[in-house]
């Protein structure tokens, strides 16, 4: 209890490591402290994901994911640059397969023309043939600004410049309260009890229950969905080159079914997103009752679900056959076969759902005079996370009296 920080930061992810290394670049000599509850960094979202730098395609112009896309993306391409960290700006095709989806891609591009992206190229099916020669499509949207890297390579070197920085990186510290005592904060933890005069709050999949720790309002909820890939065998990588998506349904955050080649080599198809019966566990039959019960019993998912219940269903069916996953793939890539994919790895998606039964959409910080919490930070998030951590790092600044 002797040791006092300036700062704690819950949550060793992308967004709370990216916020620790913005503070101490800003703030040189803070005393600061990333908790995180498992033995390494970057073990759920951050490092469960296909490992897409994403453009800025898909969100609604002036939006915080739309404006902070744009912002992060460059200067996470400028920190791989300078701490040789590999990625690759391989593009995206974004293929209608039908006459009816043609109106959405235009909205896409507009979209994406509106937040700034650059060389987009609506294609007819030669060109497609042309970027992709396996995909088929009547149109195609072409993002040549898109990427791939290793999004917990990235997570890690945060965590080495934070410490080359004198910041400090507690595991095994999973926050259990979070109480005032006199003018501090005290953050007790399984590893002990950490005291700090300010805390953000970065932790992703427990974001709503560390929020209700500091008596935060009950606004919103994580309702966990995992997402299942398959990988394309060895024999069958040539038929992707860089990445092929859907037109997104306007109505979900998710963008449906696609193919990834990954910084490794590799390819993934996926993910489909369907009910998580645990937040932080990856097997399809892996249940927490305590997670299940929580989600079960709250009124906005039960909202949720009578308005989408059909394309729940649909999901399921995906989940439980690698021929129905196969099938939504082969939409966009005919030549896929059931035998030329295996199941691969799982991630879970912390989707905040509203009291109403909307799913929150946009980047969400709520603030108190001495605590920030990130209340919503779904995919662009890795993207983002720079200048993520940049607009938590100014209002730490600002809020918390964190002078020069």
């Amino acid at each position: 209890m002797t040791e006092r920080h300036d700062v704690a930061i819950v949550g060793g992810g992308i967004v709370g490591l990216a916020t620790g290394y913005r503070l101490l670049r800003a703030r040189p000599g803070i005393r600061l402290a990333v908790l995180e509850k498992e033995p390494t960094l970057a073990g759920h979202q951050s490092g469960r994901n296909s490992g897409v730098i994403h453009a800025g395609l898909y969100y609604a112009p002036g939006s915080l994911k739309a404006r902070l896309c744009r912002e992060g993306k460059e200067a996470l391409e400028r920190f791989c640059q300078e701490r040789g960290i590999a990625f690759e700006r391989c593009g995206k095709l974004v293929v209608a397969v039908g006459e009816e989806e043609l109106p959405r891609l235009l909205e896409l591009r507009a979209r994406g023309e509106a937040n700034g992206l650059r060389g987009l190229e609506e294609v007819g099916p030669e060109r497609i043939r042309e970027i992709e020669p396996h995909a088929v499509g009547v149109r195609a949207l072409h993002v040549p600004e898109t990427g791939i890297v290793d999004f917990r390579a990235v997570a890690l070197a945060y965590a080495e410049e934070i410490e080359g920085m004198g910041g400090r990186i507690l595991l095994r510290h999973r926050a259990t309260a979070i109480r005032t005592y006199g003018d501090e904060l005290v953050i007790e933890t399984s590893g002990g009890p950490v005291l700090a005069w300010s805390l953000i709050a970065c932790a992703g999949l427990q974001s709503d229950r560390v929020a209700r720790m500091t008596g935060a309002p009950e606004s919103m909820r994580v309702i966990p969905f995992r997402g299942d890939y398959c990988v394309l065998k060895p024999h069958a990588r040539h038929l992707v080159r860089g990445l092929i998506y859907p037109v997104p349904d306007p109505a979900y955050p998710f963008l449906g079914v696609h193919l990834t080649r990954r910084i490794d080599g590799e390819v993934w198809a996926g993910p489909n997103a369907v009910l998580a019966f645990a937040r932080e566990r990856y097997g399809r039959l892996d249940i927490s009752p305590r997670d299940l019960v929580g989600t079960l019993g709250y009124p906005g998912f039960r909202r949720l679900v009578q308005r989408h219940w059909r394309t729940g269903l649909t999901e399921v069916r995906r989940d439980r056959s690698i021929r129905a996953f196969v099938e939504a793939c082969r939409h966009l890539l005919p030549d896929l076969q059931p035998q030329d994919v295996e199941w691969g790895p799982s991630g879970i998606r912390a989707q905040t759902v509203l009291p109403d039964g909307a799913l929150a959409d946009d980047f969400a910080i709520q603030a108190s005079p001495r605590i920030l919490h990130v209340r919503n930070a779904p995919s662009p998030a890795a993207t983002a996370s720079l200048a993520i951590g940049r607009v938590l790092a100014e209002r730490a600044i600002e809020r918390f009296d964190l002078g020069p």
